[in-house]
């Protein structure tokens, strides 16, 4: 039987999100990768359990994570039965729809029937009455906002989940769906953005915005998929994500890149940390992110993940010399969509 560890909640400063009532950790754990019905189970598993033991109370999935698709949010399901039953009330559980999930003309995108249905399937799939955050996962251009938005609204009032959010909407895409959303009465509460030293692109508006509308902010692949580690320094070990293809595009490994990564990595060191830590650290040093959204192969990856928390403050001299490394690496698979909307 897991028995949570009683002083999981020591020491973490848990972040408001936006002008909500709503407190995220300033670390969470995504489920895109590693949790899918192809991954161990009981590696998994740990890794959840590890993670509420240090305070992590918010678990991002998706209802296309795996592969195969679903199976992430079957396998966390699993998890809740035979883990976290006493401990609901203390998790905030979030799910998407909108990227491709099934077959047909209503398996992906923005329609009011695509979203009520696939949130409807990720409960199942779960176990769970409701989600406490629901994502409208990318804006969808064959779709009207208001349609989306009705979508949304609509699942609150259903009790399916408590808040909405968006995920890689632009600026002002991002302004329109608040402005719908705010008519009402159903508050933006939060945008999922990627976010990392080699992908600045929320600087250039975004974060700007969701601090004036009082909008939460979780920064997803703060790591860069991972190019932000010890990984790659010396090549692409076997076992990368890069090795094994899919959303990894290993032309992302170019010698400028490289470049980049080594330079902070030597950064890192002059701090007492890991590349990875340095880089959570540095997406966390902007007070309008609440969370930085990481993911987990073990519980050792996790663990070095965590301790970014032990140092997350920056002098001006680091920052400069960060930025003259942190660039644009072209690694951002959603651009497109943003730069479209």
């Amino acid at each position: 039987m897991y028995l949570a560890n009683p002083g999981r909640y020591d020491g973490i400063d848990y972040r408001r999100t936006g002008r909500s009532g709503l407190k995220l950790p300033p670390i969470s754990l995504g489920l895109w990768q590693n949790f899918g019905g192809a991954d161990v189970f009981e590696t998994g598993r740990s890794v959840i359990r590890r993670a509420f033991d240090r305070g992590v109370t918010h678990f991002d999935l998706a209802n296309n994570y795996g592969p195969p698709y679903g199976s992430a949010e079957e396998n966390f399901g699993t998890i809740l039965n035979k883990d976290f039953q006493h401990h609901r009330d203390e998790l905030v559980i979030s799910s998407k729809a909108g990227w491709d999930m099934w077959d047909g003309a209503y398996g992906r995108g923005g329609s009011r029937k695509h979203l009520l249905a696939s949130l409807d399937q990720s409960l199942t799939r779960m176990g769970l009455d409701y989600v406490d955050i629901f994502y409208s996962h990318r804006p969808t251009l064959d779709v009207p906002l208001e349609e989306t938005m009705a979508a949304l609204v609509q699942i609150v009032r259903q009790g399916k989940a408590l808040y909405v959010g968006l995920s890689s909407y632009g600026p002002e895409r991002t302004r329109e769906a608040a402005r719908i959303l705010r008519a009402e009465g159903v508050p933006l509460l939060i945008h999922q953005p990627s976010y990392s030293m080699l992908n600045r692109w929320i600087e250039e508006g975004l974060l700007d915005t969701l601090g004036e509308l009082g909008v939460g902010c979780i920064a997803f692949s703060p790591l860069a998929q991972g190019l932000l580690t010890s990984k790659y320094l010396g090549g692409v070990p076997q076992d990368a994500r890069a090795a094994r293809g899919g959303s990894f595009n290993e032309k992302l490994l170019s010698d400028d890149n490289l470049s980049r990564v080594h330079a902070l990595n030597e950064i890192a060191k002059q701090r007492g940390q890991s590349l990875a830590q340095m880089a959570i650290a540095w997406v966390l040093r902007d007070a309008r992110v609440t969370s930085a959204l990481i993911g987990a192969r073990n519980v050792a990856q996790l663990d070095d993940s965590l301790d970014a928390l032990d140092n997350l403050a920056f002098s001006d001299e680091e920052l400069k010399e960060i930025d003259t490394h942190a660039t644009e690496g072209s690694i951002d698979l959603w651009r497109g969509l943003i730069d479209a909307v």
